[in-house]
């Protein structure tokens, strides 16, 4: 292969051959201005090997060919049937390489093995599948109109070339959750990873080509986000974007779509994501849930549970019993045994969190878990748990670039009534997910309908299913991924009118 790299992995005895470069209509090719970006593993912050790096004229190559393709051999072109069995065969070649993606996710990424194996792509295994049980079911309307020689019908038709932008965090789980009803509706793709998790996107682009795909129809090229995100959000060539990460990031691409071609545009950002927990609550279940809330994937999740409001009745207990759970939670490298959560993506993310955990300090939150870093190498930090927070403190109210800490890092506060613990939870410009814990099912119903965020958790966190509608309230999106919802971000909408029979006299 031309541009290809072999990487080495702990524990194990082969090594993996993956390419390297640009992805544009079924082939690997070289960056035309010759940019490459380092792959780091968080790890070790030791460099795995370099991917080439679009620039605008690659990102023109790439939206052309993504162009070609929907014009002449995808989109209306391919029957639904057809779209189902290669979407199912690239479902079928991910299950079959599945613990090869999961070595590759966990080097570049950090998290633990099992669960890059078992949770990220399993799960994006079961996407691709789901959606494709969706590409013969995308139907329209018959609509029956007042004069009898009439009728209308609608038609969902694809949106045309998409381009999808996935950040770091869950690398190929973001890239089936854009892939999968892009390519059920009959659309192409420019597929841009994130410059810090470029490996396993470019790795599943061989799939593609084994799958049957046409040339054009899937097109990878990683990039900085200055470069290709900003090339893709003003291309007019582009008819879509999809947008997963921060929301500054999602204000810049709304207006570059605003200013070139008013192309659709969905976000998936971030939040301060809270949890209130109820006196009546399951003190041990409630403080596993939390804990888990928080520390899955080490904080860096956009849903995270990084708010904390706890009724006062039984503040003391459940501290007690949250900082037990939470110091169990083991931080290690992605292999080693019993691991929960490996290190922070990047040096930079790294400094950013111990940032705001000094600065909490500083601040006057009591710190009771956590809160030391950790001696060796990569970018680890320990689950930390700061209580007795106050709700102009900037570990509580400062969303920064990521729209969050994005660590393992929780702020706990106390509330007395009802009402108090909701305005506690509402007051934030972001409302992606939100939970209430409580055991009086007449107060989970009234809390759940007064939390202002796209998804709530009811005596549980942080669970999210292929089926279920996922996306943020106020600052934290617009559109939604998963379930029949996301078709509806990659179609237009086309009414028909057809007359059989009624003559127009003449003149009027």
């Amino acid at each position: 292969m031309a541009f290809s790299a072999t990487v080495h992995f702990p524990q194990r005895q082969k090594g993996l051959l993956i390419p390297t470069g640009l992805f544009i209509n079924n082939r690997f090719v070289a960056s035309s201005d010759g940019s490459t970006i380092k792959a780091i593993n968080p790890a070790t912050e030791e460099v795995i090997c370099e991917v080439q790096s679009a620039s605008a004229k690659d990102i023109d190559l790439a939206v052309d060919a993504a162009r070609k393709a929907f014009t002449t051999t995808w989109g209306k072109h391919v029957t639904p049937t057809e779209r189902a069995r290669l979407m199912f065969k690239l479902a079928d070649l991910m299950q079959r390489d599945q613990q090869q993606l999961a070595d590759l996710e966990s080097l570049n990424n950090g998290k633990p093995n099992r669960f890059a194996r078992d949770a990220d792509i399993g799960d994006s295994i079961a996407c691709l599948r789901y959606y494709a049980g969706w590409a013969d079911k995308n139907y329209g309307q018959y609509i029956e109109l007042d004069e009898q020689q009439k009728f209308a019908f609608t038609k969902h038709e694809p949106i045309g070339v998409c381009g999808q932008i996935i950040p770091w965090n869950y690398p190929i789980q973001m890239w089936a959750w854009k892939v999968g009803p892009a390519l059920a509706t009959g659309c192409t793709i420019v597929m841009k990873p994130s410059e810090l998790t470029p490996l396993t996107a470019l790795k599943l682009c061989e799939l593609v080509i084994e799958a049957g795909f046409p040339p054009g129809v899937i097109n990878c090229v990683p990039s900085l986000g200055s470069v290709g995100g900003a090339a893709l959000s003003a291309h007019p060539g582009v008819d879509k974007v999809a947008f997963t990460g921060s929301t500054i990031t999602g204000r810049k691409i709304m207006e570059a779509a605003a200013k070139s071609n008013l192309k659709k545009v969905s976000l998936e950002l971030g939040g301060k994501s809270p949890s209130i927990i109820f006196n009546s609550v399951d003190l041990d279940q409630a403080a596993t849930w939390t804990a888990f809330g928080i520390l899955w994937n080490s904080g860096q999740d956009c849903t995270a549970g990084s708010r904390l409001y706890v009724q006062e009745g039984i503040y003391d207990k459940f501290i007690k019993i949250l900082v037990e759970k939470a110091s169990q939670f083991k931080i290690a490298s992605a292999w080693e045994d019993d691991v929960a959560g490996g290190p922070l993506i990047s040096k930079a993310q790294f400094d950013k969190v111990w940032n705001y955990i000094e600065e909490g300090k500083r601040e006057g939150a009591k710190c009771v878990l956590g809160g030391q870093k950790l001696a060796g190498k990569g970018y680890f930090v320990p689950p930390t748990i700061f209580v007795d927070v106050k709700p102009n403190m900037k570990i509580v109210k400062e969303e920064a670039r990521a729209c969050r800490i994005f660590g393992p890092v929780l702020s706990v506060a106390k509330f007395s009534t009802e009402e108090e613990g909701i305005a506690l939870a509402n007051d934030t410009t972001y409302g992606l997910a939100a939970a209430v814990h409580s055991n009086d099912q007449a107060q989970c119903n009234r809390v759940a309908n007064a939390l202002q965020a796209g998804t709530v958790w009811i005596n549980a966190y942080c669970l999210l299913y292929n089926n279920v509608p996922f996306g943020g309230f106020k600052q934290s999106g617009i559109g939604r991924e998963l379930g029949s919802y996301a078709l509806h971000e990659y179609t237009s909408v086309k009414a028909v009118h057809w007359n059989f029979g009624e003559k127009l006299d003449w003149p009027l």
